[in-house]
Formats: structure tokens, sequence, C-alpha cells
């Protein structure tokens, strides 16, 4: 027992002492229809709350590429292209080589060209009342990463996913799902390696070298009960698992 505290409290510490960057993983500019956020408008919002990064995840398009080069921006804000796609078996996050990805793939095919790819899928609001993404997914190995806080779910949507926390060893993240400048960097992730590329944020999603936050003094205070509830069970499934 002396010997697992003595390593649960050096992992504590080696987290502590590695240099952190924060990004919001989840972003939809004017490029998804559901959105009429500007990509400069996001770019510099982000920076200007503080963020290192930002992730444009527009809805089943990449073509963020045509607006904005990836990578580190004028302002010094890391951006990284992904985006979401949408099954009937919920919804994905999706970061690698997919300019091109065929639109309406079930999602067991989807998530085997992900990993055929060398990319990571992240199940986006899994718990969202309207989208739910379907456990056998991650009892089945095919999804293992979450979304574990988001911007637009409710509380209780939020806190639903420590079933899953109990049940699997899974990557978390966090991200707004920002459509408006207000929402951008409310949640997002921290990352305990440097990102700088999208090779870079796959490596840290796949090696878990990060966790979900809430942004300071980026939420409303009825919140705050539940968001202390969130911390603390990924602090502790980072920490001590």
């Amino acid at each position: 027992m002396a010997g697992d505290k003595n390593n649960e409290f050096a992992i504590a510490i080696s987290y502590a002492i590695i240099p952190s960057m924060i990004f919001d993983l989840h972003i939809h500019t004017s490029l998804s229809r559901c959105s009429q956020l500007a990509v400069q408008d996001a770019i510099a919002c982000a920076k200007e709350r503080g963020l290192d990064g930002i992730c444009i995840t527009d809805h089943h398009t990449m073509n963020v590429r045509h607006v904005v080069s990836e990578g580190i921006q004028k302002n010094g804000l890391c951006v990284i292209f992904g985006m979401e796609y949408t099954t009937s078996q919920g919804d994905f996050l999706l970061f690698g080589p997919f300019e091109q990805l065929p639109s309406k793939l079930p999602a067991d095919l989807l998530l085997q060209t992900v990993e055929q790819r060398g990319g990571i899928a992240v199940a986006a609001h899994p718990f969202r009342e309207q989208r739910p993404v379907d456990e056998r997914l991650i009892h089945d190995g095919l999804c293992g990463a979450i979304e574990s806080i988001n911007g637009r779910n409710t509380p209780m949507e939020n806190l639903a996913v420590d079933a899953w926390r109990r049940s699997y060893d899974l990557t978390e993240c966090g991200g707004s799902d920002a459509h408006t400048l207000d929402e951008v960097g409310k949640f997002a992730t921290r990352f305990f390696a440097p990102v700088r590329t999208r090779g870079d944020l796959i490596r840290n999603l796949k090696r878990r070298l990060c966790q979900p936050e809430i942004h300071a003094a980026a939420h409303d205070h009825c919140w705050d009960n539940q968001m202390d509830a969130i911390r603390n069970a990924s602090a502790q499934k980072l920490i001590f698992s």
C-alpha cells in the first residue's frame, strides 16, 4: 500500500512540473450551418482568453484549411484541423488525415477507418439526450476517448460520464462545442506535452497526456457544484489510475 501511495504522489508531482497547454478541442465556425462564428474571430478570442490552441471541428468538413493555415498563428495560438462526424450511433470528433473522408459511414466502419489511417476519434458529448453515443462502441474498444465535459451539455449530461469512467479505461478530454464567441474556451483540455501540430495532438491523446478542464472564471456560478464533481472525478482518474 505504501508503495502505491508513493507512486500516486510521484505521478501527481510529475504532472505538476510538466509545462502544459490548454486547448479547446471542439469549435464550430461559419463553415458549419449551425454556426456564424468567423474563424479569425475564434482565433483572436481564444488567445485573449488565455488558451494555447483550438481545434476547428466543423460538421463533416475540414474546409477550414482553405481559410487559415494549420499550426501556430501570428498571435501565437495553435490551430488544429479536425471535424465532427455524425452517425446514428453518436457523434465523433475526428483528428487525422480525413480531408476526403466519405460521408454517411456507419459508426463501426468510421472508427475502424480512423484507426487504420492513424487518427483518433473522440466520442463527442456521449450522454447528450438527443444524440448519445452507443455504449457498445466503447465496450468493444472501437473508441477509447471521450469528451467528458462539453460546454453545450447540461450539468447532468456531463456528470453521466462517470458511469463509463468507472467501467472503462478511457482518455478524457473537454471542449466548448462553441458556436458563438461567448462560448469559446469555456470547456477545454489540458495537455501535459507540447501540441504544435495535428500529429502532436493525436499522439498526446493516444498517450493520455491530457485531462478535461473548466477554463477559469468562464462558467456561471450555478455550475459550481456540478463542475467540482467533474473536476474531482477526472483528476482521480488521471492521477490515481
